[in-house]
């Protein structure tokens, strides 16, 4: 959807070609956000359904917006260059403000960037303890809506391939070391002789840099006799991941590290309790006890005790199953995230 630049008072730039977290971010919220407000994004590869406009554009925008300032939101080191740039070199009046999921100490560039933003939002309370400035937490949320319970598990899992009576293990997304896919792996091979029922079911994306990895994965598989109850399966193309959530009876996210994520929330919202590392935001996410476990990362006999009481205990997984969905929809939608970095940008219009 083309729009003209001179119009918007919010840019949400995406200045990377490659598909990842931070363009999820931006396509998901975009659309939702222009409800309420004027907003845009821009870059070299965009869906066509949000409100957008071409990167050679940028140059030459109006100095000033329709209501004033711009604003310019980063959530990349390129996008605050530029976001410096198109303020201090071609004079734009722009209010600049960066959102970062990161729990590290930045270097000395990041922070030089940072420091040159009007506003900065930290996708965590980990990631705000690494900027040193001040910054206003935002968790991401999800559509609710798109990420529930299906009405017809059984049905949902023949038509994905899966078997409609088992009990379903899921581990979704990029397939890799730091996601700590072979942690999953090494659990279920310990498990699975225990639940005769049960199966673990691995979907997600595999770079070639990664094919060695999950090759490996695949011949460990088979030296433990279970290629028939330890599933890895390439991404889906034909249905967004919501359905192999809503397919599942548990999930785990045991990443080594993690910038935010996602996938546990996006399993609670269907309904599925969730096992997980204590990284990323998943300390912000889920409810120890209530909606699934948090073990420390690359713990796996943690993860294996963690695991197995819920494969264990049908009971369990209903009552943390239905907490997990009440605790998406009550906390979590897309659109309270929406809102407060809505907030944040009429703050700085406002001020200028």
């Amino acid at each position: 959807m083309q729009v003209n630049p001179d119009t918007i008072d919010v840019i949400a730039p995406n200045l990377k070609r490659r598909y990842s977290g931070v363009s999820s971010t931006v396509f998901r919220l975009v659309p939702v956000q222009a409800d309420k407000i004027a907003i845009a994004t821009t870059g070299p590869v965009l869906p066509a359904n949000i409100p957008q406009f071409p990167l050679s554009k940028l140059p030459f925008l109006t100095r000033s917006g329709p209501s004033g300032y711009r604003v310019w939101h980063s959530r990349r080191n390129i996008e605050m260059l530029v976001g410096v740039l198109l303020k201090f070199v071609l004079r734009k009046r722009l209010k600049l403000v960066f959102t970062s999921a990161a729990q590290r100490r930045r270097g000395e560039y990041s922070r030089w960037l940072i420091r040159r933003m009007d506003a900065v939002i930290a996708a965590s309370g980990k990631a705000k303890s690494y900027l040193g400035v001040p910054a206003t937490v935002v968790l991401h949320g999800i559509d609710t809506d798109d990420f529930a319970p299906s009405t017809d598990r059984r049905a949902l899992r023949i038509k994905l391939g899966l078997d409609p009576d088992a009990l379903i293990v899921g581990c979704f997304g990029r397939i890799r070391k730091q996601k700590g896919t072979d942690l999953f792996v090494d659990a279920m091979i310990d498990l699975l002789p225990r639940h005769p029922t049960a199966q673990g079911v691995i979907m997600g994306g595999v770079t070639r840099e990664q094919q060695s990895f999950v090759d490996g994965l695949k011949s460990k598989i088979e030296a433990a006799g279970l290629g028939e109850r330890i599933h890895i399966l390439p991404e889906d193309k034909g249905f967004t991941i919501a359905p192999w959530f809503q397919a599942s009876d548990i999930y785990v996210a045991p990443q080594r590290w993690e910038g935010f994520g996602l996938t546990p929330l996006e399993a609670m919202s269907c309904g599925v309790p969730v096992v997980a590392t204590r990284v990323g935001a998943f300390e912000d996410l889920i409810a120890p006890g209530e909606t699934g476990y948090l073990v420390p990362p690359e713990d796996i006999d943690e993860l294996v005790k963690a695991t197995d009481a819920l494969m264990s205990d049908a009971a369990l997984r209903q009552s943390m199953a239905s907490a997990a969905r009440h605790k998406a929809v009550m906390q979590h939608q897309l659109v309270q995230e929406a809102d407060a970095i809505i907030a944040i940008y009429r703050r700085l219009i406002s001020e200028a």
